[in-house]
């Protein structure tokens, strides 16, 4: 009976261990499958929670890279840039930084030139790269694309070293001529003589101080808040008063087709297209001085006993109809070369011309920017030795057509058939001001 009883408990006890045995055994082998292999690590990595968020709303462009270089994460704005290809990092100098912080954990940033891709051109696109560790097994790449702060930086920079070379200029004339009147005190003729061109070079510093407030007005104001509709002849009729003493001078005949109300012939029965009831939108003031320089433009680079020329035009276009006011010389022309260069501040075609005429180089770009803060456009036609015509385009102003929007097919006075002139034939010829 004892015999029986100890073979029963020793094979109790048996069982009881081959079970603890087979629990541990069990649990053991769920702790293993739940654990991640070195396969795992490489080919399925993981975020960080939050970083998913974060990389969406930053403006840089964002690449995550794992392990072997292969790209986890990357933003539209990297593809865009061409940094991303193929799930791989496209940019060798960068792969190489991020191998190097992935081995020390050190925090890297570098300035590239990397070639844009599809111009063909060869231009740099100038990046600024930044890589960092993000967490153990990743690393994070910021590009952030520079060349257009470094575009604006360089137009900065060119144009103070021009306006300090400007300005220098008729500066260093005044202090030569005020030494040399002091020199020739006793000499009457001398001293008148050397006094006039003092006065010559003071109104040219003069008019660049100008012209770099007026520029530095049209580009940091807008135009539209103090805006009104302006009537396009009493613009011209102010140009032409700006310049009539140097076509004077020059006997250049100052033209204009302003004159005639609308249905009235002229210039041997081309019709005037309404000219003398044209309004255009905007600022008196900008549109008054661009326009002026225009003329004075046409007039400074005319020879004498030449024509100069103004006439405009209501032109249809889809988004409305526009204002055409075209400035035609007889003067000597544009290269095909400088016309793309002609709106460029301090850009001249002919330096020692202008500096005969005293002009600035900034007349043009105040034009192109008060035509483009106007919602409108400026454009030169020009042959080399027959003379040059520069088109104002603006937007029309509404208020001017209310009444003939009610009868589109007659003519505000005359009650013929409306025939604006064709954009592809010449504009009516001009009328001669008194």
């Amino acid at each position: 009976m004892d015999v029986n009883a100890a073979v029963a408990a020793a094979a109790a006890i048996a069982g009881v261990l081959t079970g603890v045995i087979a629990m541990l055994a069990f649990r053991v082998s769920e702790r293993e499958q739940k654990r991640p292999t070195r396969t795992s690590l490489h080919t399925d990595p993981v975020l960080p929670p939050g970083v998913d968020t974060v990389l969406s709303v930053l403006r840089s462009s964002a690449v995550v890279l794992d392990e072997a270089d292969a790209v986890v994460k990357a933003s539209s704005a990297a593809y865009a840039l061409g940094l991303v290809r193929g799930g791989k990092l496209a940019v060798e100098p960068m792969s190489k930084m991020a191998r190097d912080t992935r081995r020390d954990g050190e925090i890297r940033q570098v300035e590239l030139d990397l070639p844009r891709r599809g111009t063909g051109r060869g231009e740099a696109l100038a990046v600024s790269a930044r890589v960092a560790p993000l967490g153990s097994r990743l690393v994070l790449l910021l590009v952030e694309d520079l060349t257009e702060a470094r575009r604006i930086e360089a137009v900065r920079r060119d144009f103070v070293a021009n306006v300090s070379h400007e300005l220098k200029t008729p500066v260093g004339a005044l202090s030569l001529l005020s030494e040399a009147v002091m020199g020739a005190s006793d000499d009457p003729e001398a001293v008148e003589r050397f006094a006039g061109r003092m006065q010559i070079e003071a109104t040219r510093l003069t008019n660049l101080v100008q012209e770099l407030i007026d520029l530095s007005r049209v580009q940091n104001d807008d135009p539209l808040e103090d805006a009104e509709p302006v009537r396009v002849d009493e613009l011209v009729a102010e140009a032409v008063d700006r310049c009539r003493h140097q076509a004077g001078t020059k006997q250049i005949t100052m033209a204009s087709n302003m004159g005639a109300p609308e249905g009235h012939e002229q210039g041997g029965g081309r019709r005037a297209g309404g000219t003398a009831e044209l309004h255009v939108w905007g600022n008196r003031g900008q549109l008054a001085a661009a326009l002026g320089n225009l003329v004075e433009n046409a007039v400074n680079y005319s020879p004498a006993r030449t024509r100069v020329g103004i006439a405009a035009r209501r032109v249809s276009a889809p988004g409305g109809d526009h204002i055409e006011i075209a400035v035609t010389d007889q003067g000597i022309g544009i290269s095909e070369r400088d016309k793309e260069r002609i709106f460029e501040r301090f850009y001249r075609v002919d330096p020692a011309r202008s500096r005969q005429t005293g002009g600035t180089g900034l007349g043009l770009a105040i034009v192109k920017h008060v035509a483009a803060s106007h919602g409108g456009e400026v454009t030169v036609w020009s042959s080399e030795g027959q003379g040059s015509t520069f088109t104002l385009r603006l937007p029309e102003a509404g208020a001017s057509r209310d009444r003939a929007a009610q009868h589109p097919d007659l003519d505000a006075e005359d009650g013929q058939p409306h025939t604006d002139p064709s954009p592809y034939e010449p504009l009516p010829a001009p009328e001669v001001l008194p």
